[in-house]
C-alpha cells in the first residue's frame, strides 16, 4: 500500500511560514499492521529572519506539522478508527516528545488534554506540552522556555495529527536584542491551524 494523500492545511505562506519538509514513511508498526504517515512540516521564517537580524542568532523559533495516517491492510470500516484511537494517540504522543527531543528540547512535561473542534466539526483530542529550548549563542547558554500542542483525530475517516511548538515567552526577555513576542498570540496561532488541518 502506498502512503496516504498529503493532508490539507490553512493557506501559511502569506503569513511567514515556509515548507522545510515534506516525507512519506511507516510511522510505527502494530502486531497486524503498519501505520503509514504523509508529513508536511512549516516553519515560521519571517520569526526567524526578524530575531537573527535583531541578534545574529539564526534558530528555528516556531514550528508546524500536519500528518495524514494510512494503514496497511486497511482498517475495517465500521470498528476500525476506534479500535485503534488510543494506541495512535498514545504512539503520536512519543513520537512528538522524540520529535521535540531531536529538536535541543528536554525538561518536557506534558500538560492536560482536552477536547476541542476543528473547522469541519471534527473532534480533536488536544495535549499540551512545556520545555526548555538551551540555546548555544556563543557566550552563557540561553534557555528558551517552550510550549507545544498535539492534536490527534479522524476526519472522513482518516487519522490526523496536527501540532508544533513556540517560545513560551517573550524573546526579547530571554535574548539580548531580540523582538518582542507574545506567546499567547503563538499559541491561539498554532491552535488555528490545527484546528484548520483537514
Amino acid at each position: 500500500m502506498s502512503s496516504p494523500p498529503a493532508p490539507s492545511v490553512p493557506s501559511l505562506t502569506e503569513q511567514g511560514w515556509e515548507r522545510t519538509d515534506e516525507r512519506e514513511e511507516v510511522r510505527f508498526e502494530l502486531p497486524t499492521m503498519r501505520v503509514l504517515a504523509h508529513t508536511l512540516v512549516y516553519e515560521d521564517t519571517s520569526l526567524r529572519a526578524r530575531v537573527a537580524a535583531a541578534t545574529g542568532v539564526d534558530h528555528t523559533w516556531r514550528f508546524f506539522f500536519a500528518t495524514r495516517l494510512g494503514f496497511d491492510p486497511p482498517l475495517p470500516p465500521l470498528t476500525g478508527n476506534a479500535s485503534v484511537y488510543g494506541t495512535v494517540r498514545s504512539e503520536a504522543r512519543d513520537a512528538f516528545v522524540d520529535d521535540l527531543r531531536g529538536r535541543g528540547v528536554d525538561r518536557i512535561e506534558r500538560g492536560r488534554t482536552e477536547r476541542a473542534r476543528t473547522e469541519t466539526r471534527d473532534r480533536v483530542s488536544l495535549t499540551r506540552y512545556r520545555g526548555r529550548y538551551r540555546l548555544e549563542t556563543g557566550g552563557d547558554p540561553v534557555d528558551v522556555p517552550v510550549a507545544g500542542l498535539l492534536g490527534v483525530w479522524t476526519h472522513d475517516g482518516d487519522f490526523r495529527l496536527a501540532g508544533g511548538w513556540y517560545p513560551d515567552q517573550s524573546l526579547a526577555a530571554t535574548l539580548d536584542g531580540a523582538p518582542e513576542t507574545d506567546p499567547n498570540a503563538f499559541r491561539d496561532e498554532l491552535l488555528d491551524l490545527v484546528r484548520g488541518t483537514r
